[in-house]
């Protein structure tokens, strides 16, 4: 296998995960928005930000220059969150508009509710040869080079499989899809649903709500998914189901922290000042509950969710809400 030039668009936890995993096969560039973390992270060749603790690569490159970063690679990898993905496409139009492309940024847009796919057809046209990185994955676990499963999507199945073929490692593994919408509307709900079963842990609720909360927020994407075009099989597997087991479960989520702080009575300004990261899934409610509005997708949980965080309902009453609501066939 030959080694490619990868520049990885942004110097947080995920993209630094990735320029880390991908370093040890192929010449790695990482960029960041601001030059001066960038500097840091060349002089301690440690992201102490986003994953203090962790040695990086010594083959991995740091580089502040945004022409010089994008200029001759084989392939740019935007991993940004999804609120400067649409200007890191911008400039890289400017530059290399024709150089392959993925995006690890998961979510909706906020004010226009599209997902990532949408806003790179806007950008560069439908006919770009591009695709989506996403799955159940903590950025600190890719790092570190615990095994880890993923889902590249790509309309064009040639090009996902191409660079499946690349990127693919032992403990990274890779798998090759089509169905773009659905990978991305599995990405996008599960944070929603998170900061639900954070709510629902945070009060104490117990495994058993947790896992219907699991479930009952797996049918909701999937509703969703299906009225946007996606395969059931693509929502069952590594970025429907997968990534919302995950993402509802495990310590490292943000989502799940951003709902165990709101159970804790915390206000969302103060949740989001001590998070000091993006958690995807407070922008992503509510743009969640307004396209579902507009298909005509019941969501419960995720229009909860949006109550919590941007209309000032109250946790112990939102899930009392859920709790109440009439039985219906499963």
């Amino acid at each position: 296998m030959s080694a490619a030039r990868i520049t990885v668009f942004g110097a947080g936890a995920w993209g630094t995960a990735l320029a880390q995993a991908f370093a040890e096969m192929h010449e790695v560039r990482l960029w960041a928005r601001d030059p001066a973390q960038i500097e840091d992270i060349a002089r301690s060749r440690e992201n102490r930000r986003y994953l203090p603790g962790l040695a990086l690569n010594e083959a991995l490159r740091l580089e502040p220059d945004f022409a010089a970063a994008a200029a001759d690679a084989d392939l740019h990898l935007v991993a940004t969150p999804l609120a400067g993905l649409r200007g890191t496409l911008r400039g890289l139009r400017m530059l290399q508009p024709g150089t392959p492309m993925l995006w690890a940024c998961k979510g909706l847009e906020a004010g226009s509710g599209k997902l990532p796919h949408e806003i790179v057809s806007e950008e560069f046209g439908a006919e770009a040869a591009c695709g989506a990185l996403t799955g159940p994955s903590f950025a600190a676990e890719v790092a570190r080079g615990l095994p880890t499963a993923i889902t590249l999507a790509a309309a064009d199945r040639g090009f996902a499989e191409h660079w499946v073929g690349l990127l693919h490692k032992r403990r990274l593994r890779i798998y090759a899809n089509t169905d773009v919408a659905g990978c991305e509307v599995g990405g996008a709900v599960k944070n929603v649903i998170a900061i639900a079963a954070g709510v629902s842990d945070g009060m104490s609720f117990g495994h058993n709500a947790r896992a219907a909360l699991i479930t009952r927020g797996l049918a909701e994407i999937a509703r969703l998914g299906r009225a946007l075009g996606a395969q059931t099989e693509t929502l069952m597997g590594l970025a429907g189901m997968g990534d919302l087991i995950l993402t509802c479960t495990g310590d490292l989520s943000r989502n799940r922290r951003v709902g165990l702080a709101l159970a804790a009575g915390k206000t969302l300004d103060d949740i989001l000042r001590e998070l000091g990261q993006v958690a995807e899934g407070v922008s992503t409610a509510r743009e969640v509950v307004a396209l579902a509005a507009r298909l005509g997708v019941e969501m419960p949980i995720c229009a909860t969710v949006d109550g919590m965080l941007h209309r000032g309902l109250d946790a112990g009453l939102a899930v009392e809400r859920l709790l109440a609501r009439d039985p219906k066939h499963e």
